[in-house]
């Protein structure tokens, strides 16, 4: 079942959706217009679940422009959807722009529930009855942010749901089927919308030139090849000190969110001036969190010696990103589709390496043989000797070394013993986790 949220901007669309889905997935302000993008969660009122589709504001605008494509998405999403929630400002009353969208609403056929926000007080219930006109069914007082008249709304909703979803899955418990989540980041404009529309074959997020367009963390699922997918485009990420309005300081908060909640972090980079400051700083951001990265050359349509410029390319990433050295590399075009296939291997194969386990066996005589073509250096005419190595975790591969003295051991040789790890085992581009511990092996002789 999913449920719809539309009506003009600014009538509190996305408080609902945010209370609906029982978390701040939608960035909420009083600024009109703040979302843009139709975007979709799982929601629960009571023992009723759904998917909840949370909508741009309709407005009348000029064709092409980015209010058009806007109400585009939001007429998608009523096209979609089992039941439209069409809601008014029950405190500003009637307007002309939702007599007309209500005239359009009624005739998409789909079943309406017509909700009058802001009716806390009286005089916004009294408000609320003028809703009556626009034909709707009787309209439900409601305040999506103080939570009141959710009853009413549960009323409402329960015929359109003959049985109660049951939840099949254990609290806590991932489903073994669950979808691999990919969050799709970069600096603005470099294309990540219209990558995700290549992806799902639809155009289910707005793009165009305008640098910006994506203010929320959108998701969507998908099918590749027998992989479940769920796909998270998210805004640009600029430089701190050019996060300046208070919506956007939101949009980047809720991409490094996407970010920490996926499992393959897809870093779109501009292929027409790739790898600048900010893109270095979202790789090592990706790095720091312990998501599997794979790059994106994005524009690829536009480049003429292709040649000279991947391999400048992987010059590049492997000089300026050390941390997720191998991380792969893949031209393509979201605009045209070259490329696009080949970059969803690449996501597949990194969380592939992302999850992978090493059997201790293996690490111990890899570890034997690294120890003796290189030893740790002796601090203060004093050894320093490493005993055992145990793999704690995967996603990411986090190893665990036993030896005496270790907090003493330098930096370069610890990103010795991390690239000898990426090496022996086929970890290229995982963020690989090493801590040591001052122990004796426990399957060793003692002293």
């Amino acid at each position: 079942m999913t449920l719809a949220i539309v009506g003009r901007p600014n009538v509190g669309k996305s408080t609902l959706f945010n209370r609906l889905v029982g978390k701040r997935l939608a960035l909420v302000d009083d600024m009109p217009g703040v979302t843009r993008d139709r975007r979709e969660g799982e929601g629960r009122l009571g023992d009723l679940t759904f998917r909840v589709v949370d909508t741009a504001g309709l407005e009348d605008a000029a064709g092409g422009s980015l209010e058009a494509r806007m109400r585009q998405q939001t007429e998608a999403a009523i096209a979609a959807a089992d039941v439209v929630l069409f809601m008014i400002d029950a405190r500003a009353g009637l307007t002309a722009d939702d007599e007309r969208f209500a005239a359009l609403t009624r005739k998409s056929g789909r079943p309406v529930v017509l909700l009058a926000n802001k009716a806390e007080s009286k005089a916004g219930i009294t408000a609320a009855s003028e809703a009556y006109s626009l034909g709707l069914g009787d309209p439900l007082p409601i305040s999506s942010e103080h939570g009141e008249g959710l009853g009413d709304l549960y009323d409402a909703l329960v015929p359109y749901f003959p049985e109660p979803e049951d939840e099949d899955e254990e609290d806590g418990e991932p489903s073994p089927d669950a979808p691999l989540r990919i969050a799709v980041v970069g600096r603005p404009n470099a294309g990540k919308s219209t990558l995700v529309n290549r992806l799902v074959g639809d155009e289910r997020m707005l793009t165009g030139p305008e640098a910006g367009i994506t203010r929320d963390s959108v998701s969507v699922d998908l099918d590749w090849r027998g992989h479940k997918i769920r796909l998270v485009d998210t805004a640009g990420l600029r430089k701190k000190a050019r996060v300046v309005e208070k919506l956007e300081k939101l949009s980047v908060a809720d991409a490094i969110r996407a970010i920490k909640f996926a499992e393959v972090v897809v870093l779109l980079l501009d292929a027409t001036v790739p790898f600048e400051k900010q893109d270095l700083s979202i790789a090592d951001l990706v790095a720091r969190e312990g998501r599997a990265l794979v790059i994106g050359l994005n524009k690829w349509d536009l480049i003429e010696a292709r040649g000279p410029g991947l391999a400048e390319a992987r010059e590049k990433l492997d000089r300026l990103l050390p941390q997720v050295k191998g991380a792969e590399l893949t031209p393509l075009s979201g605009e045209t589709g070259e490329g696009v296939d080949r970059l969803m291997g690449s996501v597949v194969r990194a969380h592939e390496v992302w999850n992978r386990r090493i059997p201790t066996a293996a690490l111990n005589r890899w570890l034997e043989a690294t120890l003796a073509r290189h030893p740790p250096p002796a601090v203060a005419g004093k050894r320093i000797k490493l005993r055992y190595a145990t793999q704690a975790k995967a996603r990411p591969p986090s190893f665990v070394l036993f030896g005496t003295r270790t907090s003493e051991l330098p930096a370069s040789y610890v990103r010795y013993l991390v690239n000898g790890l990426r090496e022996a085992f086929d970890l290229p581009g995982a963020p690989i986790r090493l801590t040591f511990r001052t122990a004796e092996n426990p399957y060793g002789k003692k002293g």
